[in-house]
C-alpha cells in the first residue's frame, strides 16, 4: 500500500519558497546570496501596530478565538472596505484567516466540485493552480504577453468560458507582474461576466496599497458583480506583516459562512495577539504606511533602469506590488559558462549558481518565457545583484 496520498504525490512545491530554501542552503555553505525571490517587504512591522500586540499581550489576550475573527477585527475590516474600496459589507460577510492563502484554500474547498473550471489569467501568484487542482477543480490557463501589460482582454475571457467554468480568480496588482486593472478594465471583464451568471470571481487584493498609480479599482465595486465576487486581502504585504499570518474575506454570506464552516474544522480562529495588532493596522489611515509604498517606488525605477542595461530583457513597467517580470527566452537555447539555458527555470537556476541571486521562474507562475525578480531589498543590494547578473550573461 502506497504511503502517501496521491494529492500530495502530485502537488507541486512552492516554487518561491523551494528557491528560498536553495538559497539559505547555499548561503549555510558560505555563499554571498543576495535573495530576490520572495515576496517579503525587507522593513520591520510599525511600532504602533507592534505596540497594540504587545498592549493585547498585557491584557491577557490567549484564548481560542472565534473562527471567523473577533467581532472588533470584522468591524475594523468593514470600516477599512468602505474607506478604501467603497465597499459596503456586514459581520457575517467577512472571515479572518490565517493569511491570504488559507483565505483562497477556503474559498476553493467550499466552492469547487471535481471538474470544474477556473480560468486563471497568466501569470498567476503561484499558489493559485495547485489550490484549485487540490480540491478537484481544473485550471484554466489564460496566456497574457508583455505587450498588453500582463493583462487579460475580455475577448480572451469570453473564449475561455466554457459550460464548466465556475470560477475566474485574479490579483491585481498582480504578482508577479505588477500589472493593476483599472476600473474600466475590471468594467469590461465584469460585461463578459454579467452574460454567464454562474461564474464567481475571486479579486485578490494584497497589494491593493502598493499602488504607484492611484485609483485601485475592486470588481465588487460593480453592482452587477457584488454578489459574485469574493474580496481577498490581508495584511502581509502593505504592513510589513507577513509572519503575523493574517487575511481576510468579505464575500457573499453564504460563501463567507461556508468557509467559517470549513476554516472550523481545519484550524479555528486565527492568532489572538496578531488579531488584536491588525485591529490597530486597518483603524489607522493608509498614509502611515506611505512611506514604505515611496520607497518601493524608487526601488522599482532604480531595478527597471539597470536591467534595461541588461541585453536580452524585456520589461514592462509594474504599476504596483514589487516585482518586476521580464521576458528572458533571448536566452534560451544559449550556452552560458558552459551550461545550456532551454527555459525560465534554467535560467534562474543558473542565475543562483553563478550570480548567487535567488530568482523564481515564471513557470511556476504560469509564464515559462519570464522570470520574477523581487525589489524588496534594499537599493544596495538590488544594485549589486543586478550588477552580478549582468555579468553573468554578458
Amino acid at each position: 500500500m502506497q504511503l502517501l496520498s496521491d494529492r500530495i504525490l502530485n502537488m507541486a512545491t512552492s516554487a518561491t519558497l523551494e528557491m528560498a530554501a536553495k538559497a539559505r542552503e547555499l548561503r549555510g555553505e558560505g555563499k554571498d546570496i543576495i535573495g530576490l525571490s520572495l515576496g517579503e517587504p525587507d522593513f520591520n512591522t510599525p511600532d504602533y501596530i507592534k505596540e497594540a500586540a504587545i498592549q493585547a499581550i498585557n491584557d491577557n489576550y490567549n484564548s481560542y478565538t472565534p473562527v471567523d475573527g473577533y467581532v472588533e477585527l470584522k468591524e475594523a475590516i468593514i470600516t477599512k472596505f468602505k474607506r478604501d474600496n467603497n465597499l459596503t459589507y456586514t459581520l457575517p460577510q467577512i472571515v479572518v484567516s490565517t493569511g491570504a492563502k488559507q483565505c483562497l484554500a477556503n474559498v476553493a474547498a467550499v466552492m469547487l466540485n471535481a471538474g470544474d473550471e477556473v480560468i486563471l489569467p497568466c501569470p498567476y501568484w503561484v499558489s493559485y493552480a495547485d489550490i484549485v487542482k487540490l480540491n478537484d477543480g481544473i485550471p484554466v490557463e489564460v496566456k497574457t504577453t508583455i505587450n498588453t501589460d500582463f493583462k487579460m482582454t475580455p475577448a480572451q475571457l469570453e473564449a475561455a468560458i466554457t459550460p464548466k467554468t465556475k470560477m475566474i480568480w485574479f490579483s491585481s496588482p498582480c504578482n508577479p507582474s505588477g500589472s493593476i486593472y483599472s476600473k474600466d478594465e475590471l468594467r469590461a471583464l465584469a460585461d463578459v461576466l454579467v452574460k454567464h451568471p454562474n461564474i464567481y470571481v475571486v479579486s485578490d487584493e494584497i497589494y491593493e496599497h502598493i499602488n504607484y498609480v492611484g485609483g485601485h479599482a475592486s470588481m465588487a465595486q460593480f453592482e452587477d458583480m457584488y454578489d459574485r465576487t469574493i474580496t481577498v486581502n490581508g495584511v502581509s504585504k502593505a504592513f510589513a506583516m507577513t509572519g503575523w499570518r493574517i487575511g481576510y474575506i468579505g464575500a457573499p454570506q453564504k460563501i463567507a459562512r461556508a468557509c467559517n464552516k470549513m476554516q472550523g474544522q481545519i484550524t479555528s480562529g486565527t492568532n489572538c495577539i496578531a488579531q488584536r495588532a491588525v485591529i490597530t493596522a486597518l483603524n489607522e489611515p493608509p498614509s502611515r504606511v506611505q512611506f514604505m509604498i515611496d520607497e518601493f517606488k524608487v526601488r522599482r525605477d532604480l531595478i527597471l533602469n539597470l536591467i534595461n542595461d541588461i541585453e536580452g530583457f524585456k520589461t514592462n513597467t509594474p504599476e504596483g506590488a514589487f516585482y518586476v517580470f521580464p521576458n528572458v527566452s533571448y536566452y534560451f537555447g544559449k550556452t552560458l559558462r558552459g551550461k545550456t539555458i532551454n527555459n525560465a527555470t534554467d535560467f534562474s537556476l543558473y542565475l543562483l549558481e553563478e550570480a548567487l541571486v535567488a530568482t523564481v521562474t515564471g513557470e511556476a507562475f504560469g509564464n515559462p518565457d519570464c522570470i520574477r525578480i523581487s525589489y524588496a531589498a534594499s537599493q544596495e543590494q538590488i544594485i549589486e545583484a543586478i550588477k552580478r547578473i549582468k555579468e553573468v550573461v554578458s
